[in-house]
């Protein structure tokens, strides 16, 4: 009988041991703990990064479009300027802005139609590795199309927020999930809206 309390108390001993080892891996001052901090922060940053450049992408056909087609300006100068406002909502905090970020279409593009296009280089990465992104292609001369090409972009767009979410932190996800949202009514502004 002795034998039995013996190890039973060695087995409450033993898990009482587990259980403190488990506790103090939990708190704060764990090297471990601080450690992942800093890696979950990263991969935020990094997918605001990511979900900043991929709305603003669309600035650059915008533009374009806008360029090709001033009477269109009323249509779209709205959407662009929710696109900028997207930009900088899903940016990483303190990051530097977007150029091409204007709210006012009129400030990254040229004023007239007989002006060249707006920069090909389109806008820049924010961060220290700032590169720029590929050109965007030039609007068709066919209004109607360019419109079309331009709803498809910002459906791309959406579509790549919502792929976004399984990776994303719940507030960030639910701003993701807005943008893709708005995104998809910008496409159907762009082409059965407009029927």
């Amino acid at each position: 009988m002795e034998r039995t309390g013996t190890t039973r108390r060695r087995a409450l001993l033993a898990t009482g041991a587990a259980a403190a080892a488990v506790l103090t891996g939990c708190t704060t001052d764990e090297p471990g703990a601080r450690s992942a901090t800093p890696r979950s922060e990263s991969a935020e940053t990094a997918l605001r990064r990511r979900s900043a450049e991929l709305s603003g992408a669309l600035l650059p056909r915008y533009d374009a479009v806008l360029t090709a087609h001033p009477a269109l300006a009323a249509r779209l100068a709205p959407l662009r300027a929710e696109v900028v406002r997207h930009v900088e909502a899903l940016a990483p905090t303190g990051s530097r802005p977007l150029p091409g970020t204007s709210p006012d279409p009129s400030v990254s593009r040229p004023a007239s139609p007989s002006s060249p296009a707006p920069s090909a280089s389109g806008p820049a990465r924010p961060g220290p590795s700032s590169t720029a992104s590929p050109p965007a292609p030039p609007a068709p001369a066919d209004a109607g199309a360019a419109v079309r090409e331009l709803a498809a972009a910002e459906r791309t767009t959406a579509d790549g927020h919502t792929a976004a979410l399984s990776g994303a932190p719940p507030e960030y996800a639910r701003l993701l999930a807005s943008v893709a949202a708005a995104g998809a009514v910008h496409a159907y502004l762009l082409t059965e809206g407009s029927r």
